[in-house]
């Protein structure tokens, strides 16, 4: 894995990534779903590249400008969650790829209400349901916005309100898996203050450069910038980044593996968080998204990016 990049060269190669993916012509589809999602630009794109070793953050595009991070949240509430009752966590919820997508109910009553794994809708919930317990939706919410704030050392960042009322209007589905699970004994908390939780945090908006920033604890074995501040121990950061690699671009985890091969996050926002271990967190943003529900130039820019430096854990591709 190359390390040695220069700043100069990384703006250059993001600056060139950038120019490229301005010219693309077939850019995805917002997730319209979500109806303040819908109306987002999709000629949007910024992309950040920071260091573990700088607080210099290589930015290019639409970089400093906020967006609804969505299922991105999860890795940051999985950190929450981890943190309050550790590996009980697992009790409640797997660790293994879905291979359906991210708001299947199928797998879930085959599996009797113990989701695949914390990335999928239903996994997120069961974080939400631990973060909630003792507690009201209120607090646990501040909590992980709180958490994004510290890591990104930036108090600015906040939760969309509009994007959060649009989810909780249309939010039919993931009802029905909360449901579920609650039939299935698998969440404990009320199901409307559950998702309260879910839904906020899928709402907080970031910038490329602020993700980044919140990012990068995860590639820099927990801690965050001058190492002084453990975030998590190395050996939890290892295994969120393993849980990212497999599992965090829905049932397209393993293309994602394949074709670029370093631990990511996305979210139908548009964004993906992408760590690349003892190197950098890469974040790259634009909100038009493919079939799977990941956004189709991010990923590619991911890919350029990848096959330009050098940094799959897997070797050059």
């Amino acid at each position: 894995m190359t390390r040695k990049i220069t700043p100069k060269r990384l703006q250059e190669i993001a600056d060139e990534i950038t120019e490229r993916i301005a010219g693309e012509s077939e850019r995805g589809v917002v997730a319209d779903y979500i109806p303040e999602l819908a109306k987002v630009d999709l000629n949007r794109f910024g992309i950040a590249i920071l260091p573990v070793e700088t607080e210099e953050c290589i930015v290019a595009g639409d970089a400093d400008v906020p967006f609804s991070i969505q299922s991105i949240s999860k890795v940051f509430a999985l950190t929450l969650a981890l943190e309050k009752v550790g590996a009980t966590l697992w009790s409640r919820v797997g660790r293994e790829p879905s291979g359906d997508p991210f708001n299947s109910i199928v797998q879930l009553e085959y599996e009797k209400g113990i989701p695949r794994n914390p990335f999928i809708n239903p996994g997120a919930i069961v974080l939400a349901d631990v973060l909630m317990d003792n507690q009201g939706p209120d607090k646990a919410i501040e909590q992980i916005l709180g958490l994004c704030q510290r890591l990104a050392n930036d108090q600015s960042m906040r939760i969309d309100g509009d994007v959060a009322a649009s989810e909780m209007k249309t939010g039919g589905r993931n009802r029905a898996l909360a449901h579920f699970m609650a039939a299935e004994g698998n969440l404990r908390g009320d199901v409307e203050d559950v998702l309260k939780i879910y839904f906020h945090q899928c709402s907080i908006a970031m910038s490329c450069r602020q993700l980044a920033m919140a990012g990068r604890f995860l590639a820099s074995a927990g801690h965050l910038s001058g190492g002084e501040d453990p975030t998590v121990t190395p050996e939890r950061a290892r295994r969120i980044n393993a849980l990212m690699m497999t599992c965090g671009q829905y049932d397209a985890s393993g293309e994602f593996a394949f074709r670029i091969g370093i631990p990511a996050k996305s979210g139908v926002g548009g964004g993906i968080l992408g760590i690349v271990p003892g190197i950098a967190s890469v974040v790259a943003w634009c909100p038009g998204l493919d079939a799977k529900g990941n956004s189709l130039l991010a990923t590619r820019a991911f890919e350029e990016l990848v096959r330009t430096i050098g940094w799959s854990v897997f070797g050059p591709i």
